[in-house]
């Protein structure tokens, strides 16, 4: 067991759990910093994501902050969307998905995601807008087509799952910060767990580099997921964006 790797699955879990953020987009420039193989360190990031979001999950529908039927929306669009670019990227254009390509299209996404997270934090959550005064009804089909979106963006890259869809659900859905973290985690479980299954059979995946960060990364998340409804995340989530921009920047301009 090495313990760097399990501090390491505790932060990243724990952050996780409070925000509903940051797991893919601290953990896979994480592991491509230290030397494993982008592709390896993406398939790992599913697996660890999956069972870390499920301990997050459970978490949140024990204290009922999970909507069910949004998660149902955002999947219906995600996992097909996810499903389409992983076989893509993986399957049809791996000749020309090399470690460079990898860590070019990762930096871009993280440099973006970065300032995206950025505009909602200092948006202000309580601000009126014709979407979050609809019903969610209405608004079905939109979060379908955004969750294809951020589905396609998760299966070639691993980084998203929560973060792009916390931003979409901030701004459509007018719900209290910790029913956002806990619906945006229950999304985000099903969608890397799903694509994890495609990496896993791919054999893009370090078994005991996931087991490590396991050990950390479930009770990080589970102590995070009590916290996100007694602690203002903004400050933690100010830190994730210096982290996230960082990380793009270095592997965007290595």
């Amino acid at each position: 067991m090495s313990i760097e790797f399990v501090l390491m699955g505790f932060l990243v879990g724990g952050l996780v759990g409070l925000t509903g953020v940051g797991g893919a987009s601290l953990l896979t420039p994480l592991l491509i910093f230290l030397g494993i193989n982008p592709s390896m360190a993406i398939g790992t990031d599913f697996v660890y994501n999956s069972i870390t979001k499920l301990a997050g999950t459970l978490q949140h529908v024990k204290q009922r902050t999970v909507d069910f039927k949004i998660v149902k929306y955002l999947a219906l669009g995600s996992v097909p969307g996810s499903i389409l670019a992983n076989l893509a990227v993986f399957s049809v254009l791996s000749p020309y998905y090399n470690q460079h390509t990898v860590t070019i299209i990762l930096g871009v996404i993280l440099v973006l995601l970065s300032f995206l997270t950025a505009v909602q934090l200092f948006w202000i959550p309580g601000k009126s807008n014709k979407w979050r005064l609809r019903s969610l009804n209405e608004k079905r089909f939109h979060l379908m087509g955004l969750g294809f979106i951020v589905g396609m963006i998760v299966g070639a890259t691993s980084v998203g799952a929560g973060s792009f869809t916390a931003l979409i659900l901030f701004y459509f859905i007018n719900q209290k910060s910790a029913e956002i973290v806990g619906t945006d985690i229950a999304h985000a479980f099903i969608l890397v767990t799903v694509t994890g299954f495609l990496m896993i059979g791919s054999g893009h995946v370090n078994y005991l580099l996931a087991g490590n960060l396991l050990c950390g990364s479930i009770p990080g998340t589970i102590i995070g997921s009590k916290l996100s409804t007694k602690t203002p995340p903004k400050l933690l989530r100010i830190i994730m964006i210096i982290i996230i921009l960082i990380s793009g920047l270095k592997l965007f301009f290595p």
